[in-house]
């Protein structure tokens, strides 16, 4: 290519050719941006991590945004990409099982059917007679049952991403081979992209760089945490059984003893396996710029106990030889997820790597990316895909030992709640040895080490798994109990703190957030922010500490994503944006003995009077300054207090002892959700990028009457809703208990047998007795009264729409006011 012919400028710059990258550039094409797009890889396409893919795709996901990626993506395989690009891409769709052999597997094979009844899948739940009816080969000693998914399959991935670039081709976007990036930095409103073959100015860039991304995000200055893990599967010599057969046998996913897969290649077999233990990391600092098909030496030894047993469930591949064996490097980020989406503190630099399963989830990831880049939102819930949802306390060490994690988890059950152990603490709050003395089971939120639940009455202070209730569900509603009936405290320290602060504080907050900001000093308001497309970004509580400084608190794992929206929504006001996230701890004190509490440690007039419901004041307790706000998430009298660190620990060990005569106890994130779920107030499950305010049934918090960003698009919707028009709405819900399995969320739900929505949230209400829900579903089924069905583990359950909360429709609890002392 002469240099005159090199493009010197772009709307989107995509550094990467592989299966996201030119997935991108495909979906860029078909939003309209495909002329202003340029594609640079450095080698040819698909010669890094894509080429040596095994291909495989299932619909067999309990994942509903991802289970949404994987039926577009067979959509695509299947024939709509040849039928566009006239290429061929070699689609196999044999169909799937995946076995289980535990009543554990079983039951995550229940709820995965649930979800795939949700998005309409060809699912079923089968008995190991249907295995062995379609795969007469495998061994089936021990099998209980499988799930079947007919439509799944494997493809050729060089000729899906082939295919995808021919089709982006056609919508003018630009693929420029042997092209090696070498620099990316911001320059004014730009992006500066510098090549081998010269530099291109764009505005927007993204990192398609697979297991180079880490270090392209480097020279940017970002931290993109992933590291490659090397993964083998095996051919064998050509199976003489396979020669007779006239159609291809399903691929079969043995997670429990063979930890991974097990499928035809033509006439041969073959067998991957993610090994669960001593996994092998490479380039954990630097992948070398010359790599191009890159594969390692098999290590027969770390996979031996896996492939010895793939050859036992598979007794015709016993005496056979391996003719190839494959053993390449994919990138693992800490938690297994992909990072899709904008990178953290700066604007219009996207992330489009970390995938380990590029061929399987690669094009419907892209598709939402695409729509983000162009439209400001997703079209499904990206919050466990953002890259923000890391912060800078993913060093690369720390990176290394998750993605080890990660690995050996790959085929391991996705239990609910699963907790991820190694690496911790990063981020303990001051109280953290306090409540691990006193039997805390933390979960890690954004670093931070938030309680779980409290061991008490000989549970085991550990994580206890199952589908199922189990010894967790007491303790949770013990803690429960003693919220509703005299006081629990939690430490909050993991929430978002924020301050804005400045002469200009109030105008730029009053142009993000829908609701209006509260008036006076110690004002307190629940409200949202939103994109230009109406949908929401994040739910926040403002507080008005003094006339120009607003303290902002938000859920933990939307720090980056609210620093951000602050920043990049500035229309130059002289407002600063402190991070109190590492400086202040907090704490929940909820019940109705709250005050009495309180009272023994302050002098402040805790009464309506002194201290309304919903105001903050600056007070002292055992002699530290704390401001308190008197709100409550457990729908009960409580406060809120936020904290300087050094003062937490003090804090909270008064407010201990002086609750002591009033059956004080902890109580830890589980609690906090079921107490939630009987007032009716949403979450982070339910406040999504795939909503609008109306849609979420959250208008209340919201204004139409003022200006603010996306106010237009909330403004259609709520005219839509008015009319009935609108696609979903969220409806609250109480399904019938059966003792032992509440759900999970992801459920289907039905309306006279037909699939009307999904839930969101799932939860058992111990106060109430009730299994409490949110879901999305139609506005035809959502008026209070109506009779559905959820579909708990496959089989329904009866369930109905709540017009009020399921605990103080009223709200009258929080707004208790002080008993007067007799007189004497």
């Amino acid at each position: 290519m002469s240099e005159s012919n090199f493009p010197t400028q772009a709307r989107v710059v995509i550094v990467g050719g592989g299966v996201m990258g030119v997935g991108l550039a495909y979906h860029l094409g078909h939003e309209g941006w495909g002329p202003d797009t340029v594609l640079l890889e450095k080698a040819e396409l698909t010669s890094g991590s894509t080429w040596h893919a095994a291909g495989q795709i299932t619909h067999s996901t309990s994942s509903f945004s991802l289970g949404k990626c994987v039926d577009y993506n067979i959509e695509l395989y299947s024939g709509a990409l040849e039928a566009e690009t006239g290429q061929a891409v070699t689609w196999h769709g044999c169909g799937s099982f995946r076995l289980a052999y535990t009543e554990d597997e079983m039951d995550w094979l229940r709820h995965t059917l649930s979800v795939g009844r949700t998005l309409g899948f060809n699912i079923e739940l089968v008995g190991p007679d249907r295995v062995a009816e379609l795969h007469p080969f495998y061994n089936l000693d021990g099998v209980l049952g499988a799930l079947h998914t007919p439509d799944d399959g494997h493809v050729d991935p060089t000729n899906v991403t082939m295919a995808m670039a021919a089709g982006a081709r056609q919508k003018g976007v630009r693929i420029i081979r042997r092209c090696r990036a070498t620099n990316i930095t911001r320059q004014g409103e730009d992006w500066v992209v510098e090549t081998e073959k010269g530099t291109i100015r764009c505005e927007h860039v993204v990192n398609a760089g697979g297991t180079y991304a880490r270090q392209m995000g480097e020279w940017s200055g970002l931290q993109l945490p992933m590291t490659s893990m090397t993964h083998h599967y095996f051919v064998t010599d050509t199976v003489p059984e396979f020669e007779q057969l006239d159609r291809e046998l399903p691929v079969i996913r043995d997670d429990k003893l063979v930890s991974g897969y097990i499928r035809m290649e033509q006439k041969k077999g073959l067998i991957g396996i993610y090994e669960k233990e001593n996994p092998n990391t490479v380039w954990e600092d630097h992948c070398p710029w010359d790599a191009e098909n890159e594969l390692f030496e098999a290590d027969y030894d770390r996979v031996m106990p896996w492939l010895q047993n793939a050859l036992d469930r598979m007794p015709i591949f016993a005496e056979l030889g391996i003719t190839r064996d494959v053993h390449g490097a994919i990138s693992h980020p800490p938690d297994g997820n992909p990072l899709i989406g904008p990178a953290p503190g700066v604007r219009n630099y996207w992330c489009c790597c970390g995938t380990q399963i590029g061929i399987g989830w690669g094009p419907g990831l892209t598709r939402e990316l695409a729509r983000w880049m162009v439209h400001g939102a997703a079209d499904i819930s990206m919050r466990d895909y953002d890259p923000r949802r890391f912060g800078n306390y993913a060093t690369k060490e720390w990176q290394v030992i998750k993605a080890k994690e990660d690995y050996c988890l790959r085929h391991e059950i996705p239990f609910p709640h699963f907790n991820r152990l190694a690496g911790r603490p990063v981020k303990p709050s001051p109280l953290y040895e306090r409540l691990k003395a006193k039997g805390a089971v933390f979960e890690e939120v954004y670093g931070h080490e938030r309680p779980r639940w409290f061991a008490r009455d000989g549970v085991a202070q550990e994580d206890h798994y199952s589908f199922r209730r189990n010894a967790v569900h007491d303790v949770v509603g013990a803690e429960c109990k003693t919220v509703r009936e005299a006081v629990g405290i939690m430490d909050i320290s993991a929430f978002t703190k924020v301050e804005v602060a400045g002469p200009g504080a109030e105008a730029l907050l009053d142009r993000l957030v829908a609701n209006r900001l509260p008036k006076k000093v110690g004002g307190i308001a629940l409200t949202h922010m939103l994109n230009r497309r109406g949908r929401i970004e994040l739910e926040t509580t403002v507080v008005r500490l003094a006339e120009n400084r607003f303290y902002l608190v938000c859920a933990a794992f939307f720090e980056q994503r609210l620093l951000d929206h602050l920043e990049q929504n500035r229309a130059g006001e002289d407002a600063r944006v402190i991070l109190r996230s590492n400086d202040w701890a907090a704490l929940a004190l909820n019940g109705p003995a709250s005050r009495a509490v309180l009272a023994q440690c302050t002098d402040a007039d805790l009464s309506n009077t002194g201290f309304r419901w919903l105001t903050a004041q600056q007070i002292t307790v055992a002699g530290a300054p704390v401001w308190a706000f008197r709100m409550s998430y457990a729908g009960e009298l409580g406060w809120e207090f936020h904290i300087p660190r050094e003062h937490a620990l003090a804090v909270y060990d008064a407010l201990w002892a002086a609750g002591e005569a009033h059956g004080i106890a902890d109580y830890g994130s589980f609690a906090m959700n079921a107490l939630r779920m009987e007032k009716g107030f949403k979450g982070a499950g339910e406040l999504t990028n795939e909503v609008t305010l109306p849609e979420a049934d959250v208008m209340r918090f919201a204004k139409l009457d003022k200006e603010y960003l996306g106010v237009e698009a909330t403004r259609e919707s709520a005219a839509q809703a008015e009319a009935g028009q609108h696609p979903w709405t969220c409806a609250y819900l109480e399904i019938e208990p059966d003792g032992e399995i509440d759900g999970h969320g992801g459920e289907a739900v039905l309306l006279n047998g037909e699939v009307v929505g999904s839930t969101a949230s799932v939860a058992y209400g111990h106060t109430v007795g009730k299994i409490l829900a949110f879901a999305y579903v139609k506005p035809r089924a959502a008026s209070p009264g109506t009779e559905l069905q959820v579909l708990i583990h496959g089989a329904p359950r009866s369930a109905h729409v709540l017009g009020e909360p399921a605990y103080d429709p009223q709200s009258l609890l929080p707004r208790t006011d002080a008993v007067a002392e007799p007189a004497e």
